[in-house]
């Protein structure tokens, strides 16, 4: 006679259950209150414990994204700006971009205009000088990085930045 997986299965409960009726009452209890704390834990462990911890942190990610969007916001504002902003000559973005460099980098950028690029040489520049000469460049010239190869070097002083910076200018 060949078993089927029911008929085992059925074995198997009957061998179980008569197991359980052997067992004294005191074991029954132990066993099925060991069985109530094996369920519980796990009942923690998968259900309730994720969803406590993403009650604890949802106020500081709420935080975070708060500020994320803020960030992102004045981004956009940024961006709007520079679009609604006039055409700049050629001329005139030379001369914006000269004067920019002369008031923020003074002698630590040389400058060579040949079409509608402009290599930058930069000598141990400090950071900050370069970021606040990238922003009016990039607002009053309307010159935009086309390539650069920057060195980071780091002084006793703070870190200073040499090497080159291709900016794109408007056509002529």
């Amino acid at each position: 006679m060949k078993r089927t997986p029911v008929h085992s299965d059925a074995l198997r409960f009957g061998s179980l259950h008569a197991r359980w009726a052997q067992l004294a009452p005191r074991e029954r209890s132990m066993l099925l209150f060991a069985t109530t704390v094996v369920l519980a834990a796990l009942l923690w462990q998968l259900l309730l414990a994720p969803s406590l911890q993403t009650l604890r942190t949802a106020t500081a990610q709420a935080q975070a994204l708060d500020t994320q969007l803020q960030l992102m916001q004045s981004l956009q504002a940024q961006a709007k700006a520079l679009q609604q902003q006039a055409p700049m000559g050629y001329d005139d973005a030379v001369r914006a971009l000269n004067l920019a460099t002369k008031q923020t980098l003074d002698s630590s950028a040389q400058i060579n205009v040949s079409g509608d690029r402009a290599n930058v040489t930069l000598q141990a520049t400090s950071a900050d000088a370069l970021a606040q000469w990238l922003a009016q460049v990039r607002l009053n010239a309307r010159a935009t990085p086309v390539e650069a190869r920057l060195t980071r070097i780091a002084t006793p002083a703070g870190v200073t930045w040499s090497g080159t910076l291709v900016m794109g200018l408007p056509p002529r």
